[in-house]
């Protein structure tokens, strides 16, 4: 079977996307999905996503991650979707799709980044010098100094990995704060098992994490290894965040066709 496919990436985080629309791409199990995805033998990716059609949404997005499974929700995947629907010609002010942990909005930004929609989130725990919070996928965020030097497969991989957490998995986020509203921020993902450059949910719960202001509207500004992104959200209080938007690129990369047996 020849699949054509499209390369999308926000920030390094990068994706194959289908489009099933027409509900034609039927045969693709968790051994295909990963050979695709992987960098040395496939096209090389984080993740792949088959765009769906919905009666009630403009499309429903269908995520997995490298190794093949389905996944949790994919923030910027979710962007690179929507820029996706832009490029092939759904012109909309704003967008509404399904994931996996319901439904989304987004906009194009007149800079053409994606701005975002996360869900609300209703409790963070505080664990020992670190936290727990679920935006769409489960979080782990550690504060740190010197992020940069920090060896987060080797890290990461130790907490995903430990009886905690082994069995479901988590994402591993360490944070550095730069200044009173901008944190950086390198994530180990779970799927991936790996460091990826970019992780929009992940991104999402550090900024939670880190908010500014006590209560109210927060905007925080987010360096990764791949680019730069934003969180704009508004905190009831310590437990509880709502509106929350992650906002930044989703670039077009390539398109292609690729035989699979």
């Amino acid at each position: 079977m020849t699949l054509s496919f499209f390369k999308y990436q926000g920030t390094g985080n990068d994706f194959i996307i289908l489009d099933n629309r027409a509900g034609l791409i039927n045969n693709l199990n968790t051994e295909i999905i990963a050979q695709l995805c992987h960098r040395k033998y496939g096209i090389g990716a984080d993740g792949l996503m088959l765009m769906n059609s919905h009666e009630k949404y403009d499309f429903e997005m269908i995520y997995y991650n490298a190794d093949g499974k389905t996944s949790s929700m994919c923030g910027n995947g979710g962007r690179c979707m929507v820029k996706f629907a832009f490029d092939l010609g759904i012109h909309k002010y704003t967008y509404t799709f399904l994931a996996i942990d319901g439904l989304h909005e987004a906009e194009i930004e007149t800079n053409g980044g994606v701005k975002l929609r996360m869900n609300d989130v209703k409790e963070v725990v505080f664990e020992k010098g670190h936290y727990i919070l679920n935006t769409g996928s489960p979080h782990f965020i550690k504060p740190a100094e010197n992020v940069e030097n920090v060896d987060v497969s080797k890290l990461g991989s130790e907490i995903r990995f430990s009886k905690q957490f082994d069995q479901e998995g988590i994402n591993v986020n360490f944070v550095e704060s730069l200044d009173n509203n901008s944190i950086f921020v390198r994530t180990y993902e779970r799927g991936v098992e790996d460091e990826t450059l970019s992780c929009g949910t992940g991104v999402t719960a550090a900024a939670l994490v880190f908010a500014h202001n006590e209560r109210g509207f927060n905007r925080v500004e987010v360096k990764t290894l791949g680019g730069h992104l934003s969180v704009e959200f508004n905190k009831v209080d310590d437990q509880n965040f709502k509106d929350i938007w992650l906002c930044g690129p989703a670039t077009f990369v390539y398109k292609g066709e690729i035989n699979i047996e």
